[in-house]
């Protein structure tokens, strides 16, 4: 495992939220792109669903990080109703990486420059490991489901 200072740099806030919440996984940097579910979990020789992607929306025009199995996809309307919120819509580009310091594709849950709210996908529960990305879209790092909803604070609620 490497350092954090031989982290890339969109990675060492992640490392050091990790470390402040008591994770006990440490990122990886992986020679390939872990940009997608499927690239992900092609990489880590596990299923596409074990990958715990990061999806920013706006919900009612601030950030919402969406938690989710990268088996599926996040039903807006439905998450917009189980949140009790006015409308839910993906984020542009630069509305992701204002609200979180990184771009898509590298979306971490923890190391943003604020808090941002979160929902953890009920799905995600299935597995015994998870995968989340690290910062960057070639950086990730090992989780639970627990250690997941308590790192983000995350409401659990099924997003399909």
């Amino acid at each position: 495992m490497k350092d954090i200072q031989e982290l890339p740099e969109r990675s060492r806030p992640v490392a050091e939220a990790l470390t402040n919440a008591g994770v006990s996984g440490r990122i990886r940097e992986l020679p390939a792109s872990t940009r997608t579910a499927a690239e992900a979990a092609e990489a880590l020789g596990c299923e596409v669903g074990a990958i715990a992607n990061s999806l920013v929306f706006m919900a009612d025009e601030q950030p919402l990080l969406v938690m989710t199995s990268g088996r599926h996809r996040v039903d807006t309307a439905l998450l917009t109703k189980r949140l009790g919120k006015e409308k839910i819509r993906r984020a542009a580009p630069e509305e992701v990486r204002e609200a979180t310091g990184q771009a898509i594709g590298g979306v971490a849950p923890v190391g943003h420059p604020a808090p941002v709210e979160t929902v953890v996908d009920l799905t995600l529960q299935e597995y015994p490991q998870l995968w989340a990305a690290g910062g960057t879209p070639r950086t990730i790092f090992p989780t639970d489901f627990s250690e997941l909803v308590a790192m983000t604070t995350g409401t659990v609620v099924e997003v399909n």
